[in-house]
C-alpha cells in the first residue's frame, strides 16, 4: 500500500507538471510525503544567507522563529522600537527546498507588548499562515505547509493594524529553492528595503515613536536597507573580490513604497523580477513592489565601492536608502580607467563610520556636549555634506564656490554661518576680495544639532576665528527665515 501511495503521488506530481507546462505555468513541488529524518532549518540574520541545499528528496523542515520587540538604532543618535522576527530587521532568512513540508513554530517573547502572527507569501493556504499563527506574548503557535512553488518570497506580520506591524520592521524573506538548486556563485547576500515613519524629522536625535499619520499619508521619514541608516556601509559594507559572482536576494517590506533597486557601477547579468522563474538579462534597475522580492546576479570586474540605492534618488541621499558593496582586487584599465570618488555618491557615508556623530548625540542628551565633540562630529558631517563643493581643505573652487578657509566673511560675522547652512545663499558675494555668483541650496535635511556641529567645525578650522554654535542658536535662526528672494538659476 505504501508503494502504491508513493507511486500515486509521483504520477500526480508528473501530471501536475505536464499540465503546468502546457498552460505556461510552473510545476508545483513534490506532493509526496517528506523523506528521512526531520531537519531543523538554519536561519541567518541579514545580510547573511543560509548555505545552499544539497538534497535530492523533500524533507520535513522545522522552522523556529521568535518575535522580539526591541529598541535599536535607526540612525546615529536616533533609536526606535522595532518589532522583529528573530531580533533583526529584516527578520531571519529562511531557506527550504521546493516540495519540503515545513513545520513552522512561531514564538512571541514574554516581554512583548503586542500579539503577532506571520503571513508567508510562499505558503498556499488562508492568510499565508496568518490564520493559524496568531500568537500572544509568552505563547507559541504551530502550523505546517507544503512548499509548492519555487521562488523568493516576502513574509510579514498580518496582525491588525497590519500597516503598523510592517512599518515597525516585521518582514523578511523565505527562499524556496528549485529541486535542482540554484547556480553556484561566490557570494549570496540578503538585502531588504523598508520605509519608516517617525514623529521626529530625519535624523532628529533621541528616541522616536511611530507616527501613524505619516504612515497613512505615505510620507516616510526614512527609507532604509536592513532596518538602519548605515547598516551596510563603512565597516559593515558587503564585500567581494574582483572576478567573482554576487547574488543578492532583495526584498521590499514596504509597507508603502515601491523600490527602484540599482547598483551604481554594475549591470545585473540576470534578474528574476518579483522572484519569478524566468530571468531577464542585462538589467540596469529593477522594480520591486512593496511585499515583493527579486534575485539579482552580477559579476565583478574592477575594484571599488559600488553603491546600492533606491533610484528614487532623494530616498538614497536624504532618507537613508544607501548601502555599499566593496570590491577588492587588481585594477583592469581596459575595462575602467579609474578615478574613484566615493564622496560624490556616498554623502556622509564616505566615512568609515560616524562614531563621532553618535558620541556627540549622546553627550548632548546628557547635557555634557563639549566644543571638541562638536568639532569631531562636524568634521564627519562636513566630509559628506559640504566637502564636494567647498573641498576637504575649505579652499572652495576658484570662481565657483567661495572659500571657507581664512574667510573674511566668517571673521566679520561668525554666527552667520548657521544662517547660511540653514537657509542657503545665492547671488553675488565677495569673499577674500573675490566675487562669486553661485547658489548654495538650504540644507533643510540637517537637524539643528547637525547644523550646529558643522558650523562649529568650520569656525574652528583652516585659520578661521573660532567660536561655538549650539543647537539653540540654530533653532532661533530656523525660526526666523530671511525674506523670500526671486528664483535663481
Amino acid at each position: 500500500m505504501a508503494g502504491c501511495t508513493s507511486r500515486g503521488s509521483a504520477i500526480a506530481s508528473a501530471d501536475a507538471a505536464t499540465a503546468a507546462t502546457a498552460s505556461g505555468g510552473s510545476a508545483k513541488g513534490d506532493f509526496g510525503p517528506p523523506q528521512g529524518e526531520p531537519i531543523h532549518a538554519v536561519l541567518t540574520s541579514p545580510p547573511n544567507v543560509p548555505p545552499p541545499i544539497h538534497r535530492d528528496k523533500p524533507a520535513k523542515v522545522i522552522v523556529e522563529l521568535e518575535v522580539v520587540e526591541k529598541e535599536m538604532s535607526i540612525s546615529e543618535g536616533v533609536t526606535y522600537t522595532f518589532w522583529t522576527f528573530g531580533g533583526t530587521v529584516p527578520g531571519s532568512f529562511i531557506r527550504v527546498r521546493q516540495g519540503d513540508t515545513v513545520e513552522f513554530h512561531l514564538k512571541n517573547a514574554p516581554d512583548s507588548k503586542m500579539p503577532h502572527n506571520i503571513d508567508l507569501h510562499g505558503v498556499t493556504g488562508p492568510g499565508g499562515g496568518a490564520a493559524s499563527s496568531f500568537t500572544a506574548p509568552g505563547h507559541q503557535s504551530q502550523f505546517t505547509f507544503k512548499a509548492l512553488n519555487q521562488g523568493i518570497y516576502v513574509y510579514h506580520c498580518a496582525t491588525a493594524p497590519v500597516g503598523m506591524h510592517v512599518a515597525n520592521g516585521m518582514y523578511g524573506l523565505i527562499l524556496v529553492e528549485p529541486p535542482e538548486g540554484l547556480s553556484k556563485v561566490d557570494h549570496e547576500y540578503y538585502v531588504m528595503q523598508g520605509d519608516f515613519y517617525t514623529a521626529g524629522k530625519y535624523r532628529e536625535k533621541g528616541h522616536q515613536p511611530f507616527d501613524m499619520e505619516k504612515a497613512i499619508d505615505e510620507k516616510p521619514t526614512y527609507v532604509l536597507f536592513n532596518g538602519a541608516e548605515g547598516s551596510l556601509t563603512g565597516e559593515k559594507a558587503l564585500m567581494a573580490k574582483t572576478n567573482e559572482t554576487v547574488r543578492m536576494f532583495v526584498g521590499n517590506g514596504g509597507p508603502n513604497l515601491v523600490s527602484s533597486f540599482h547598483v551604481i557601477g554594475e549591470i545585473f547579468d540576470k534578474v528574476q523580477p518579483e522572484g519569478g522563474t524566468h530571468p531577464q538579462e542585462n538589467v540596469q534597475t529593477t522594480l520591486i513592489p512593496a511585499g515583493g522580492a527579486a534575485i539579482v546576479e552580477f559579476h565583478t570586474e574592477v575594484p571599488g565601492s559600488y553603491v546600492l540605492v533606491d533610484h528614487s534618488i532623494f530616498r538614497a541621499f536624504n532618507k537613508g536608502a544607501l548601502a555599499i558593496l566593496k570590491v577588492e582586487g587588481p585594477e583592469d584599465k581596459a575595462i575602467y580607467s579609474g578615478k574613484e570618488v566615493d564622496s560624490v555618491y556616498l554623502s556622509d557615508r564616505s566615512e568609515p563610520n560616524l562614531k563621532a556623530v553618535s558620541t556627540a548625540a549622546q553627550a548632548h542628551a546628557s547635557g555634557k556636549l563639549t566644543k571638541e565633540e562638536q568639532i569631531a562630529a562636524g568634521k564627519q558631517l562636513f566630509t559628506g555634506t559640504c566637502s564636494v563643493c567647498h573641498q576637504p581643505n575649505g579652499e572652495g573652487l576658484p570662481a565657483v564656490f567661495p572659500p571657507l578657509a581664512k574667510s573674511d566673511l566668517l571673521a566679520a560675522t561668525p554666527q552667520r554661518i548657521a544662517d547660511i547652512v540653514t537657509h542657503g545663499l545665492s547671488g553675488k558675494i565677495t569673499v577674500n576680495g573675490k566675487e562669486y555668483n553661485s547658489v548654495m541650496p538650504p540644507m533643510g535635511q540637517l537637524t539643528d544639532d547637525e547644523v550646529a556641529n558643522i558650523s562649529t567645525y568650520v569656525l574652528n578650522s583652516w585659520g578661521n576665528p573660532g567660536g561655538q554654535v549650539n543647537k539653540e542658536d540654530v533653532a532661533k535662526v530656523r525660526a526666523n527665515p530671511p525674506a523670500a528672494k526671486a528664483a535663481e538659476h
